[in-house]
């Protein structure tokens, strides 16, 4: 049977493919199972990568919990005589509060602070319930906190490179659209079509506009769209386009080789421009993304 592969189960492939890394991130320390601790005796994790809680969900958890108790157990780290601290399950800790729990089953682990960062971040990602700036904000700590490149953490939560950059952009819109992602006010695909546009005013006026208007993602592309070709054409009847010099040419080369790829530059009457690397799958692309990891380490 083949063996199965360790993409996308989170805290498992984080604990499996740890030898992966020159540094470990996780260790293998035996679980003690089977054992129930007073709650009273657990704290939160300050260091939550969760921000909410939905007291609905909680309530509703609590009624399960009443009924059935808790099902999985919660892991946790003794961090002082009888003190254990939550690496993952402070969903179902809450909700057993609620329930009027004074025990909770849990698994108890010997973990430092990276290990259990990572632990509780890798967990958060692989739910579904995450809005997309938390899930954004669990990358960019992972990446930062626990001395991840883009390729670990892809083999780490099962996502493509692709789809974590993605996310990590997200983190540059102003503010207020972040705060609109997370309060449901626009879509990911509608962050995703503001980020093409470098003003951050315009990305505001055109975000409250989504929201007056109700507009679609596709009408919102249409719109980016439309702004960038009539700009290109305004410059373009005002401005001499500026002449590319030989040093451009040697760039174009230079890059060219060092991505094994035809390279072209497009440069617009105001000497901004744009570097065309063209791939042909996303094989292609994701070995262009490790050059690019490479230049940047």
């Amino acid at each position: 049977m083949a063996k199965k592969s360790a993409l996308g189960k989170g805290i498992g492939a984080l604990l499996s493919d740890a030898e992966n890394i020159g540094k470990p991130i996780i260790h293998r320390p035996p679980l003690k199972t089977g054992t129930e601790l007073e709650i009273s005796k657990i704290q939160a994790n300050p260091n939550q990568p969760r921000t909410k809680f939905n007291e609905e969900s909680l309530e509703e958890l609590a009624a399960s919990i009443k009924q059935l108790g808790v099902i999985q157990p919660i892991t946790v780290r003794e961090t002082a005589p009888e003190i254990y601290q939550i690496i993952s399950g402070e969903r179902r800790y809450r909700a057993s509060k609620l329930a009027g729990l004074t025990h909770i089953p849990v698994y108890v682990r010997t973990v430092n602070e990276v290990d259990m960062l990572a632990m509780a971040l890798v967990e958060n990602v692989q739910r579904e319930d995450l809005d997309a700036i938390e899930i954004a904000t669990s990358y960019r700590r992972l990446l930062e906190e626990c001395n991840l490149t883009q390729e670990q953490l892809s083999e780490r939560v099962g996502k493509k490179r692709t789809t974590i950059s993605n996310y990590l952009r997200l983190l540059k819109l102003p503010p207020e659209i972040q705060f609109g992602i997370i309060n449901e006010d626009v879509t990911m695909g509608h962050a995703r079509a503001l980020i093409t546009i470098e003003d951050a005013n315009k990305q505001i006026e055109l975000y409250t506009k989504i929201i007056e208007q109700g507009l679609s993602v596709r009408e919102t592309e249409d719109i980016i769209r439309k702004h960038k070709e009539s700009a290109y054409i305004e410059d373009s009847v005002t401005q001499t386009p500026p002449k590319e010099t030989d040093s451009f040419e040697a760039l174009r080369v230079d890059l060219a080789e060092t991505f094994h790829s035809p390279v072209t530059f497009s440069i617009s009457p105001k000497g901004k421009g744009k570097i065309v690397i063209p791939f042909s799958s996303e094989t292609e692309l994701e070995r262009i993304l490790g050059l690019i990891d490479k230049i940047k380490a």
